[in-house]
């Protein structure tokens, strides 16, 4: 009689359950940004050109401290996975603890210093794109501490494969956002700092309303008193040991993303106008596909602390096809859309057809390489493998998204498109470089717990 096969450790169903809400969640929190881009678009170019620049720094930061909420996640799904829910629960209050002060110290800097640190990345822009971009980097970076807390609470709920809660809350914060953006542009004239201020509200209420959902004792994974949690260094290790590798690698992305905005900066008020609004809209055609790519950080996280490494392979190949199918969907969505944006959104028309140009090149190459150097890298984090794809994302991104880019811009005269070449190089190079990780098995030899 032939051995039963061993069953896998998340049915179809329950990955069902875990990746679309959480595909959607991240859909939903890229288009509080979105909003902003399109509603100020109407003010001019200035405005939308503001609005690009801060975002370029906000991602900067938000991202580090997505990598940090990573962290939490890795551990506490680990330890779920190995049942040792008592650990889950202290790794969670120690992911709230740090990541607060964190933020809190990083939105303090960045108010203090917000006019510097402008000049210093951007250097000498147009008078009126500078005022903008003050007024609205203020707002953000008060709503740096929301941003981080809600990514937490998001985090620990789906670690116990909860996604639909957090993004129930993302679908209340964006209708908010959306009304508070047109009041307060379109009703009260009140200009960058309208939007930035309605995205601020928006944001501070998501963040209250995962926090106050974590302390019901109906979840595994709950937090009854944010004011009892003290530090155990122990379990911070062990989230920044992850979080930290993570958080380099996704800062220096977008440090790259920045010293590249420097030189588009350069070109012009229409070229600005035109990058910003490509990058939203790219931004938007993969960002389901990192909802999936965060959703195997919990299925394979699961996977390791069960002692069940050939799962976790499984699943980084399955949720790599999954996300690809994704992909393809999304670019051929919001190429779809990228016309009525420009025309509605009231882009000059020299920075529309710039806009739609690149746009075109990233819908035929994306769904080619993007899937592969991406997806695979959340699988090696959640195995506690985060040096190499650190190390290998950082030096493909400066030799090929910087320097490459600065070259055919300085050099060559390219133009905006040469942004969009460097990057399709970048994610090549990841795509093969990750691909031969995933076949080797060596990212499977780490521990985290």
């Amino acid at each position: 009689m032939k051995e039963q096969k061993k069953k896998h450790l998340f049915t179809n169903r329950q990955l069902a359950a875990l990746l679309i809400p959480l595909a959607l969640d991240q859909l939903l929190n890229s288009f509080m940004g979105t909003v902003d881009t399109l509603i100020v678009s109407n003010i001019g170019s200035a405005a939308i050109s503001a609005v690009s620049l801060v975002d370029a720094i906000n991602i900067l930061v938000v991202e580090a401290f997505l990598a940090l909420a990573a962290g939490g996640t890795v551990v506490c799904s680990q330890y779920l996975g190995n049942k040792d829910v008592e650990k889950a629960n202290k790794a969670a209050g120690q992911l709230v603890f740090v990541t607060f002060f964190l933020s809190l110290l990083m939105a303090v800097i960045c108010i203090a210093f917000h006019e510097p640190i402008l000049r210093a990345i951007f250097g000498k822009v147009e008078k009126e794109v500078m005022d903008n971009a003050k007024i609205y980097f203020l707002f953000s970076a008060v709503a740096f501490p929301f941003i981080a807390l809600y990514d937490d609470g998001a985090s620990i709920l789906r670690a116990q494969e909860n996604s639909r809660l957090p993004m129930q809350i993302s679908i209340i914060a964006n209708v908010l956002n959306v009304v508070l953006n047109l009041l307060f542009v379109w009703g009260f004239h009140l200009g960058v700092g309208g939007s930035a201020c309605a995205t601020m509200l928006a944001r501070a209420f998501a963040m209250a309303a995962v926090l106050y959902e974590l302390r019901k004792p109906k979840w595994t994974v709950h937090l009854k008193s944010y004011f009892s949690i003290r530090p155990d260094w122990d379990q911070i290790r062990r989230i920044l040991k992850i979080g930290i590798p993570s958080g380099i690698e996704n800062s220096m992305f977008q440090f790259g993303k920045l010293a590249i905005q420097s030189t588009v900066s350069m070109m012009g008020t229409a070229a600005i106008a035109a990058q910003g609004m490509t990058n939203t809209l790219e931004n938007l055609n993969g960002i389901m596909a990192i909802g999936v790519g965060i959703g195997l950080m919990t299925v394979v996280g699961e996977c390791m602390g069960a002692g069940r490494k050939d799962e976790a392979i499984y699943y980084v190949k399955k949720l790599s096809i999954i996300g690809e199918v994704v992909v393809i969907a999304s670019c051929l969505f919001i190429f779809a859309l990228v016309r009525p944006i420009t025309y509605f959104g009231g882009m000059e028309q020299g920075s529309a057809s710039m806009c739609i140009f690149m746009l075109t090149c990233i819908t035929i190459v994306k769904p080619i390489v993007w899937t592969l150097a991406f997806i695979p890298a959340y699988g090696f984090r959640a195995a506690g493998d985060v040096r190499f794809s650190m190390v290998v994302s950082i030096l493909s991104m400066w030799i090929f998204r910087v320097s490459l880019v600065m070259v055919l811009v300085r050099v060559f005269k390219m133009g905006p498109i040469a942004v969009w070449i460097g990057m399709f190089t970048d994610w090549t190079v990841r795509a093969i470089v990750f691909s031969v990780r995933v076949k080797n098995r060596k990212w499977l030899e780490h521990q985290v717990i």
